[in-house]
């Protein structure tokens, strides 16, 4: 069937970070000390993306630390350390540290890809419905709006407002109502294999993986590395 409706994922998609947390997280470890090879780095950044994939793992954390979000982010250190390739015992010594640093020396600029905006201008004139789905907690249009992002989408959906969050199929359905389009009439195009490409194809959708690093070399879906790319995909 024709595409007529394309959802976008907001954070690692449309929104970025600049530099990555992953850049200076590896580069703040590596400077104490602990070489981080490129195929422990790669595994660390599989396994954030996963576990922000509203896993097991994340709900528990969210669960054991909901009132404490200094330990959270202190056991999420932990965490990546060991996906880093550190020994658990050296982790956990050293996670308060990172993650202290992580805390108090990470500012990153926020940047939208020239890219992205030539090609949501080129989509909303072109007929395209769009719509944002992300797996915030809370309703991000103001933030959308300070982006100069607002003015080409037909709704934003934030998870919180469903209580739903991707992989699940019930934010895709709630975003499908809000469309007016069916499953097989909606692309969906995010970052994270883990949420956006798992969640979209359960839900039915057409999913695209935006991977521009090659974070994920042989997914089993269509996958584009820069937003050049997606017009050709709607032809």
């Amino acid at each position: 069937m024709t595409i007529k409706a394309i959802l976008f994922d907001l954070d690692g998609t449309l929104r970025h970070h600049l530099p990555s947390a992953g850049e200076v997280f590896v580069e703040h470890v590596r400077s104490l000390g602990f070489p981080v090879s490129e195929e422990s780095r790669i595994r660390a950044e599989h396994w954030v993306h996963f576990y922000f994939a509203y896993s097991s793992e994340i709900q528990a954390d969210m669960k054991m630390f909901k009132d404490d979000q200094k330990e959270f982010w202190i056991n999420f250190t932990r965490r990546r350390l060991v996906a880093s390739g550190l020994h658990l015992t050296l982790a956990v010594e050293l996670a308060p540290r990172v993650s202290a640093y992580m805390g108090e020396a990470y500012k990153p600029e926020v940047h939208v890809p020239e890219d992205a905006r030539t090609l949501l201008k080129f989509l909303t004139e072109s007929g395209y419905l769009l719509g944002m789905v992300s797996n915030r907690d809370d309703p991000f249009l103001e933030e959308m709006q300070e982006l100069k992002l607002d003015s080409y989408f037909r709704f934003f959906l934030a998870a919180g407002e469903v209580n739903s969050f991707k992989p699940d199929t019930i934010i895709f359905e709630r975003a499908l109502e809000l469309s007016g389009t069916t499953a097989q009439e909606t692309m969906y195009v995010g970052d994270n294999y883990f949420a956006d490409i798992v969640g979209a194809r359960r839900a039915g959708l057409m999913p695209v993986l935006y991977d521009p690093i090659s974070l994920f070399p042989d997914p089993d879906c269509t996958v584009i590395r820069s937003f050049d790319e997606l017009p050709g995909l709607l032809k």
